[in-house]
């Protein structure tokens, strides 16, 4: 047996600087907990990351300026509970992101494989593409304090 094992990146991947407000997003802490392996190249990995940084930062707009008008100057100084010392705010926003670009790498994959059987695995994937979106907007709305579900009467 050789040292070999699948799926690791080989290349540097540096962390992604966001506005002064949100925190920094990891690649490599990406990869790690969305289960995304080296057949997604580093600039591919980093571009459906800052859509994801994009997606979340504007859904999250009004409640950030609050925040700031509040004289919190990051997501980290929000009041909120710490898990393993992270704010519980931190790691919902670090979810949003990562499963916006979850959601985005998966949808891109849909299109290499046209033949018969690619598109019936492609069909199944729909289902996955909602659930990340979903658990993103879960996140995002977990952060800013509004409720799971909007109910209205038609």
């Amino acid at each position: 047996m050789t040292g070999f094992v699948a799926n690791t990146p080989s290349l540097e991947e540096p962390n992604i600087l966001n506005s002064a407000f949100w925190p920094e997003i990891s690649l490599i802490d990406c990869r790690a907990v969305m289960r995304i392996g080296s057949e997604i190249t580093p600039e591919r990995l980093r571009e459906a990351l800052i859509n994801g940084i994009i997606d979340t930062n504007s859904d999250l707009a009004d409640w950030r300026f609050q925040q700031e008008q509040a004289d919190y100057a990051e997501l980290s100084a929000v009041p909120a509970e710490q898990i393993d010392n992270i704010s519980i705010k931190v790691t919902l926003y670090r979810r949003a992101v990562y499963n916006f670009a979850k959601a985005e790498l998966t949808e891109r994959y849909r299109d290499y494989d046209s033949t018969l059987q690619g598109r019936d695995r492609a069909d199944n994937l729909d289902p996955t593409i909602d659930q990340y979106r979903r658990q993103a907007i879960l996140a995002i709305r977990q952060i800013s304090g509004r409720q799971r579900t909007t109910v209205e009467l038609i």
